[in-house]
């Protein structure tokens, strides 16, 4: 479940998981299936102290009428653009204890790479790490290092529900260890709990 997270640039945004049985994940308008969000974060936590860690990250842009009212579809009362119709392939459960993020949502990539090309297309943002104030931009989205620290702690713990019976997928895992062994100056002082 998405949860608001603040920005610098705009604010309050949502961040994360938006339904259990699928590994992409939102950044208000960016989608981004979360295999590929670890390996940009993998990617950075490699680069260098002072090595320039400016990339262009894949991502699905979505304008606001495409996206969906996601309180409406988890009801079920209502099933509107992207996230209408990934609903409408994964409902949300009715039992309490079954909603929980799936650590193998990334077998329906396939999937939902279909659906969501329906919408937009795959574009690349730029993402620019700026050194001297400790801070991330991801596409026209600003972060302080603490803020972006709790978007890689909220994809550690599976947002909110948490992870299925505490099982992480393998991109994960390697996530928080690259980050954990990282010297690149956003990753300073970074908790995982």
């Amino acid at each position: 479940m998405p949860l608001l997270f603040k920005s610098l640039s705009h604010g309050e945004i949502p961040f994360g998981f938006f339904n259990i049985e699928t590994d992409m994940i939102l950044l208000n308008n960016y989608f981004f299936f979360a295999s590929d969000f670890s390996g940009h974060i993998i990617e950075m936590a490699g680069k260098g102290l002072n090595e320039s860690s400016d990339m262009a990250w894949n991502a699905y842009v979505l304008e606001e009428k495409d996206i969906g009212n996601l309180m409406a579809a988890i009801s079920g009362v209502y099933f509107s653009g992207f996230i209408g119709d990934v609903y409408g392939h994964f409902p949300f459960p009715h039992e309490p204890e079954k909603f929980k993020q799936n650590p193998e949502g990334y077998k329906t990539r396939e999937l939902i790479d279909g659906i969501i090309k329906r919408y937009a297309s795959l574009t690349k943002i730029p993402v620019i790490a700026v050194i001297s104030s400790r801070e991330i931009k991801i596409g026209e989205y600003m972060f302080s290092r603490a803020g972006f620290h709790e978007l890689l702690a909220y994809l550690w713990m599976g947002g909110y529900p948490r992870w299925k019976d505490g099982v992480r997928p393998d991109y994960i895992l390697k996530m928080k260890e690259s980050v954990m062994r990282s010297a690149h100056h956003l990753f300073e002082g970074i908790r995982f709990e």
